[in-house]
């Protein structure tokens, strides 16, 4: 009898700084798909982690407060990816060279701190943070149905 299970699909989420987006995508898609899917994130840069996308997720019980901003580069070298995902327009641009086996697809997703940049109070900083998680969310949910039709 075999046990070894088939390897689960992995998914790169790729943003600029890995400080935000492509942070929560990776944390849902473990929260929600962590049975179907292999999920890791990565910038093309890094920018460190943005607190308040840490904040806006412990809301929701997922705790990203350990994890770091990352490059492609710091990736374990034996990773292997069935899709690449970019989260804004400057990945895309830039996005690394994948085998040809990747599959890249481009998502974007609006920039919390870009959003947030001229807001008066807490309250209205945490606002596109919010939305940005929340809509990143619904994208997870759907990530096996747009999977299997790329």
């Amino acid at each position: 009898m075999n046990n070894h299970s088939p390897r689960k699909p992995a998914v790169l989420f790729l943003c600029t700084g890995n400080s935000c987006r492509s942070q929560m995508a990776e944390a849902w898609a473990r929260a929600r798909l962590g049975n179907l899917f292999s999920a890791w994130s990565a910038g093309i840069e890094t920018h460190g982690l943005n607190p308040d996308a840490i904040k806006v997720m412990e809301e929701i019980g997922i705790d990203t407060s350990g994890w770091r901003s990352k490059t492609t580069a710091e990736l374990p070298p034996e990773l292997t990816f069935d899709y690449v995902i970019t989260l804004c327009d400057h990945a895309a641009e830039t996005c690394p060279i994948f085998p040809a086996t990747t599959a890249v697809l481009h998502h974007p997703f609006d920039d919390p701190p870009q959003l947030a940049a001229d807001a008066e109070n807490e309250t209205e900083r945490l606002a596109p943070y919010r939305r940005v998680r929340d809509e990143i969310r619904e994208f997870i949910l759907k990530l096996p149905e747009i999977l299997k039709q790329s």
